[in-house]
């Protein structure tokens, strides 16, 4: 793919906000705000990587991009064009799909392999007739490395990466510019984790994808990303290249999540020091006022707890959401 087309943002997210009330008794509900104005946009034929603890609304971001939960504010753009309306998000889900967390539960039990990767075909009315449909599932049987006779089974009779498979062709049946993987390799294998990584790699090649791939293992994100996004406690408070963040990350959250990251060479992994967090997350329901990781943070100050800070560019390329940013690094 030509670097002219790979500059040019596929997705555009802007200040998008993803409130749920949470019924805390006596007919009162509070909002608990998974996502608080995440801002962010995907290039052509690029992989952006989403990382963070369990619970920072990794997975919320990827279901409301998609319209699966319908926004609380902010704006998704597609190509250059905002998703608002029933028609709008009908035709951006032609291009833009999910792979989903959990190969057990994400196919239905009573069909077959043919029709769960035919669904898709099925509500869209994207073949003429019988024939061309069962070509069509052949097709993306093929591009995810299952057999044709794989077709008339069920999904429990295949082990978990085989499900992913089934899972991925899904995905692929609409022939979509874009897909939201949804920590897509988190409950397989470690020996499989590899061989469907590559796939991903594979299929982003053969067919052009561009993914936001939502993941918490490093090492996986690090292997397939091209730039890199932290979230903690549903803001984002990193977002540069892979290499970057890797290297040289700037926020305490990014330093202390890339710290506990394993080294295979035990002679670097004793030389590289442990940045500890004191504390649990906090509940999103109660979130800290100011910067939400202030609790967390060894560098916080008064000016952390009284003001959120801005999400800025502080390098080329290189954005974080921290007053003590240069005052750190």
């Amino acid at each position: 793919m030509s670097e002219n087309i790979k500059n040019q943002p596929l997705i555009e997210v802007k200040d998008l906000k993803q409130y749920f009330n949470i019924n805390t008794g006596m007919f009162k509900s509070k909002a608990l705000k998974a996502v608080d104005g995440v801002t962010f946009s995907i290039n052509k034929g690029e992989t952006l990587g989403l990382v963070g603890e369990s619970g920072c609304g990794k997975t919320t971001v990827g279901r409301t991009l998609l319209h699966l939960y319908k926004p609380t504010g902010g704006e998704v753009w597609y190509n250059g064009n905002q998703i608002k309306t029933k028609s709008d998000i009908k035709e951006f889900r032609k291009k833009a799909t999910m792979v989903f967390q959990d190969p057990y539960s994400s196919l239905n039990p009573r069909m077959t392999v043919a029709d769960i990767i035919g669904e898709p075909l099925d509500v869209h009315r994207m073949y003429a007739n019988k024939a061309e449909r069962r070509e069509r599932i052949l097709e993306l049987m093929g591009h995810v490395g299952l057999n044709s006779e794989h077709a008339s089974r069920y999904a429990h009779e295949f082990s978990g990466g085989q499900r992913q498979r089934i899972g991925i062709a899904r995905a692929l049946a609409v022939n979509p510019d874009f897909i939201v993987c949804d920590e897509p390799v988190s409950a397989l294998d470690v020996s499989i984790q590899a061989q469907v990584i590559n796939m991903f790699d594979e299929l982003q090649e053969q067919l052009g994808l561009t993914y936001l791939f939502i993941a918490h293992d490093l090492l996986v994100v690090r292997h397939i990303s091209d730039r890199i996004a932290v979230m903690y406690l549903g803001k984002m408070v990193e977002l540069a290249d892979a290499a970057d963040i890797y290297e040289r990350p700037l926020h305490p959250y990014s330093q202390s999540l890339l710290s506990a990251v394993p080294v295979p060479d035990p002679k670097v992994a004793r030389a590289n020091k442990r940045i500890a967090l004191s504390g649990d997350i906090p509940s999103p329901l109660n979130a800290p006022s100011g910067c939400p990781f202030r609790t967390r943070c060894a560098y916080a100050t008064e000016q952390c707890a009284c003001e959120m800070p801005e999400f800025k560019e502080v390098e080329k390329g290189h954005f974080v959401a921290c007053h003590k940013v240069t005052e750190i690094n």
